[in-house]
């Protein structure tokens, strides 16, 4: 097989520690450098993976076997091929490993792997922007359960919590220790207070501010009232050996408005998105304005006053203006009909 030195040196021991691979492992024997012959040999096979992941696909639907084809891997000498497969029950393709050795002419190898594995292969991005974990550098695979979910408050809503595996995501597990050991200063999710409007029972929690939100039972339409993790606990602890606290109202925290950075500012949503558009909106109505011969309203004025009767004040050929009219319209007239306009006026036309 044909392979790649990707480390050496003391990174090669951490490595090792963190795939859990003891120092007597016994490693591959590596005969010699690669020249350029088995680097085509080696391109060749690697070109022949698609194609071959694909007519085998065929054939396992034709065969009606019930497991799904993940990756093929080729080796080096193009001699031997690697499927990796997942199934949910034991499967038997002895025959399939006959039809597909007389088909490729090569070697099989069939290896079953997981859900978590088959997407550590195929590779992808998560909703977080970046690339899976466990394609990048996650290899321990442990078991995540719903209580991960449950101690960090999160819905518990399928769709967001697993991942592109099908299988809940692993990342729940890297900050459920800090959350667990936080959980531990609050109370009860069923602990109760007494107070003389009657029973307040726990809303909700938010670990990051330290604070616990109580509801009075009995008034329909209340807002939560928010109060630091030792006030409750002081509370809870009273209310367990009978006795009767205040108003909750004494306790409560009011939640000052997050201040805002004025050195930074947000310039998309501070601004338009459409704002240059309107510019260029702007510059083409001011290049229509420009244009020889005026715009459309003077063109219609000048045919008004050629099919009508000249105003009896100000006519066109006193150089004055007339009554009522823009002194634009009038110069659109005069040369419009060709008539005798004021001195250094166009000339009227010869018939």
């Amino acid at each position: 097989d044909v392979g790649v030195v990707s480390l050496t040196g003391e990174l090669v021991k951490s490595q090792l520690k963190l795939r859990k691979i003891k120092d007597d492992h016994e490693l591959k024997r590596i005969d010699r450098k690669a020249n350029q012959d088995d680097l085509v040999l080696w391109h060749t096979a690697r070109q022949r993976e698609e194609d071959t992941l694909r007519e085998a696909r065929q054939i396992i639907r034709r065969l009606g076997i019930s497991m799904k084809l993940t990756d093929v891997e080729f080796q080096g000498d193009n001699a031997r091929a690697t499927f990796y497969y997942t199934a949910e029950q034991r499967v038997d393709f002895r025959d399939l490993v006959r039809e597909l050795a007389s088909t490729f002419d090569i070697r099989i190898d069939m290896r079953q792997i997981g859900a978590r594995q088959e997407a550590a292969r195929i590779g992808g991005i998560g909703v977080c922007g970046r690339e899976l974990c466990c394609t990048s550098w996650l290899k321990d695979f442990r078991s995540v359960s719903t209580g991960a979910a449950r101690y960090q408050q999160l819905s518990l809503n399928p769709g967001k919590l697993a991942g592109q595996c099908g299988k809940l995501k692993c990342c729940l597990n890297f900050e459920l220790d800090q959350y667990v050991e936080a959980v531990k200063e609050f109370p009860s999710p069923n602990a109760k207070i007494r107070t003389p409007k009657g029973k307040a029972v726990v809303f909700k929690m938010d670990i990051f501010k330290r604070l616990v939100y109580f509801l009075q039972l009995g008034e329909p339409g209340a807002s939560p009232i928010a109060m630091n993790v030792e006030d409750a606990n002081e509370l809870i602890a009273a209310s367990a050996k009978g006795d009767v606290v205040g108003s909750l109202a004494s306790y409560e925290l009011e939640e000052e408005p997050e201040e805002v950075d004025s050195s930074f500012g947000n310039v998309v949503g501070q601004e338009s998105l459409t704002r240059f558009d309107e510019a260029k909106r702007k510059r083409r109505r001011n290049k229509r304005r420009g244009k020889p011969g005026g715009n459309k309203a003077s063109a219609q004025g000048g045919k008004r006053g050629q099919g009508g009767q000249r105003s009896p004040k100000g006519s066109a050929s006193e150089g004055g203006k007339s009554e009522g009219s823009k002194p634009s319209r009038g110069r659109g007239n005069r040369r419009r009909r060709g008539g005798q306009g004021s001195k250094g006026g166009n000339k009227p036309s010869e018939s």
